[in-house]
């Protein structure tokens, strides 16, 4: 505007001369008017803020959606929690994330506002239902002990109905070190191991090889390791089998990464409130450029720089 009122007042050869080198300027400068149908004002860091968290909860809803595929596939005997199929948690949590992921991406690629809208939104609630389900966690964590302890025990109970399921708790107890729930005496919940008379098996009072220590001398796995050990006495057990349940050893594990897994948490509740941060501006942006005056929408570092040269260029030639 300075630049237009100082031109204003110069001589008529210098305003001619003026109007003669704004084509140069305008080539430069880029265009003076930019139609809202071609060129949006907003940054696009603020779409790449929200669209690059939209990519990585779309990246990890696939493998979880992918995870629930091969479990429901292959995984047929694992038994329900209280009810309720663990199985399905990762199907409705995949879900729930791909849809977000989605309208993350797609809002930020299209600056479709609805979309941003709900991204941002439901983001926002599902912090707030994880913070609560924290809360509630640690209030009830003996009722959760309860169904963990229920759930394990179940699937002791079909060890050998399924070779992925039996693979899946050789696999838990060998990493976390345990055997059964609370103890190895769990195993008697299982038809094969357990200690009764009528039990013919070969494997009674035993455990399966998983729940046997390591020789690091041997190369190759004992599966006969576990027989006839809880026969044994407890001093004895202790050096063949591991006698601490899978349970208190995971509880164990939490309190020696309470750092670690502290800061995963804290790190996902960031990524979600910045999410949710820039979604929220992202959106109040559009609005706002959708409010502006087609001939006054253009970029704004483009915008000063014409008015300063402007003014300048103008102000040195009144001063000739």
């Amino acid at each position: 505007m300075l630049s237009r009122l100082v031109i204003t007042f110069l001589p008529r050869g210098k305003r001619l001369l003026i109007s003669w080198l704004q084509p140069p300027l305008a080539v430069i400068l880029g265009p003076k008017k930019i139609k809202s149908d071609t060129v949006s004002t907003v940054s696009c860091s603020v779409s790449h803020e929200v669209m690059g968290p939209g990519a990585i909860i779309l990246f990890f809803s696939g493998k979880l959606l992918g995870s629930w595929g091969w479990v429901l596939s292959n995984i047929s005997s694992i038994t329900d929690l209280g009810g309720f199929d663990p199985v399905w948690l990762f199907l409705v949590v995949g879900g729930v994330m791909f849809i977000l992921g989605f309208a993350g991406c797609i809002g930020a690629l299209r600056e479709n506002t609805f979309l941003l809208k709900f991204f941002s939104v439901f983001l926002g609630i599902i912090f707030f239902l994880e913070l609560t389900a924290g809360v509630l966690a640690f209030v009830f964590k003996d009722w959760i002990k309860d169904q963990l302890y229920f759930f394990i025990n179940n699937n002791i109970r079909a060890y050998r109905d399924d070779i992925d399921l039996q693979n899946l708790i050789d696999f838990t107890q060998e990493y976390w070190q345990c055997c059964g729930a609370f103890g190895a005496d769990d195993w008697n919940l299982n038809i094969y191991f357990n200690c009764t008379d009528s039990n013919a098996s070969r494997e009674r009072c035993g455990v399966p090889f998983s729940c046997c220590t390591k020789d690091p001398a041997e190369d190759v796995i004992n599966t006969q390791c576990g027989y006839d050990a809880r026969q044994k006495p407890e001093v004895d057990q202790q050096i063949v089998i591991y006698t601490k349940g899978c349970v208190p050893q995971f509880e164990k594990w939490l309190q020696d990464n309470l750092t670690i897994v502290a800061g995963i948490f804290i790190g996902i509740a960031l990524l979600q409130q910045t999410s949710t941060l820039f979604g929220l501006y992202f959106v109040k942006a559009l609005i706002s450029d959708a409010t502006i005056p087609k001939d006054f929408r253009e970029p704004f570092f483009l915008f000063k720089m014409e008015k300063l040269l402007g003014s300048l260029f103008a102000f040195w030639l009144s001063s000739q």
